[in-house]
């Protein structure tokens, strides 16, 4: 039960060219979290689903854009991102062993 909470709290890594760079050269991942997560359960839940050691956790919100779509006006929903920076021995492969 306690790993499915973890689920719950951790929605998606967020894989574009600029984490990308981030995770080979500083050691750091980001995801989209859930809007009422904090950095300890941050924390917590990233080393028990991935199995390493987490040195720094930062987040930040994110305000959902307006945007315009065959006349009509909308808006994206706000997010929430969490950047975490790893130990130096520790990675997260979202390949798959893909190389």
């Amino acid at each position: 039960m306690k790993s499915y909470k973890h689920y719950d709290l951790i929605r998606n890594p967020v894989i574009t060219e600029k984490t990308t760079i981030l995770s080979d050269e500083q050691n750091k991942f980001t995801f989209h979290v859930a809007y009422s997560a904090e950095k300890g359960s941050i924390k917590k839940a990233i080393e028990e689903i991935f199995q390493v050691k987490v040195k720094k956790v930062n987040i930040m919100n994110v305000k959902g854009k307006r945007k315009k779509f065959k006349g009509i006006i909308g808006k994206q929903s706000d997010k929430k991102k969490a950047i975490v920076t790893l130990e130096k021995d520790c990675i997260i492969d979202f390949a798959g062993g893909v190389k």
